[in-house]
């Protein structure tokens, strides 16, 4: 924590131990606000210079993702698809899943990749994970506009419930960041999570209703498997664009209950050990 002293014409700085348990502090992250900007905005440009199709892979990515999923779960295994185009169900939960993935990717070694910045200036370590998060929105936005494109070849309109479409896409975003609180923060120590991320995604997207519909999972393993956060995004997600059957708002609300619980979680475990991170890295 810090703040602003001005002792005649003197101003200095004095940085305290954050008190609390629960210590987000939103003034203190909002103050620092243009360097989250800066860091997300460093990302962005990194990971499209010298590419030949820029930003073109956001949307290339989830389509051959789709293509390949169309075929494989669709015209081999006949997985069911509630009465849509598969392709449009699939890719209508391959974007928030895509989102969250990469930025689980992304926020897990992030404070890491920024040790040099850690280990010379003072500011809410809270910034590194959450501007690795939010520089995917650009991604998920120009491939939202692909998936828009996909419904209109299909004569699909959307809902009123696309109204509640950010409610759902802050939902992808704070699961990402409640996961990535609790991994970025034991990367520091333990680098196997660099590793062990993207085999847990991989698993975690099968345990989730990306290529087949939340019907097909048994009635007695519902609650179980509601607990996976990403079940009420993707389901809301399918429910605000495609609106093509009553969604189950109980397993949205247990899956948004986990996310919440979650973020808490990772909030206080962060604060707890960011103390350490300039020692460690």
């Amino acid at each position: 924590m810090s703040g602003l002293v001005n002792a005649g014409n003197d101003v200095s700085i004095v940085i305290e131990p954050p008190k609390g348990l629960f210590r987000l502090n939103l003034r203190e992250t909002w103050h620092y606000r243009e360097l989250l900007y800066f860091l997300a905005w460093r990302d962005l440009k990194t990971r499209y210079a010298q590419t030949a199709i820029g930003i073109g892979w956001a949307i290339v990515q989830p389509l051959f993702t789709m293509l390949m999923f169309t075929l494989v779960f669709s015209r081999m295994a006949n997985i069911p698809s509630d009465g849509l185009p598969y392709s449009v169900f699939a890719l209508t939960a391959l974007l928030p899943w895509g989102y969250m993935a990469r930025s689980l990717e992304r926020c897990s070694t992030s404070v890491v990749n920024e040790g040099a910045l850690v280990r010379k200036v003072y500011f809410p370590r809270l910034i590194i994970p959450l501007a690795a998060s939010v520089i995917g929105l650009v991604d998920f936005s120009v491939a939202f506009l692909f998936l828009l494109a996909m419904m209109g070849w299909y004569h699909i309109v959307p809902t009123w419930g696309i109204l509640l479409l950010p409610v759902f896409l802050g939902l992808a975003l704070l699961t990402a960041l409640s996961v990535s609180l609790w991994l970025s923060a034991t990367n520091v120590k333990y680098r196997d999570v660099a590793s062990m991320v993207p085999l847990a995604t991989q698993l975690w997207m099968f345990a989730s209703p990306v290529v087949y519909p939340l019907s097909m999972v048994p009635d007695q393993w519902k609650f179980l498997y509601s607990l996976n956060p990403m079940v009420g995004v993707i389901e809301g997600f399918r429910w605000a664009l495609l609106g093509n059957a009553r969604p189950d708002f109980d397993a949205m609300m247990l899956s948004a209950a986990v996310v919440l619980a979650l973020f808490v979680g990772g909030v206080i475990y962060f604060r707890s050990v960011e103390d350490t991170f300039s020692d460690v890295i």
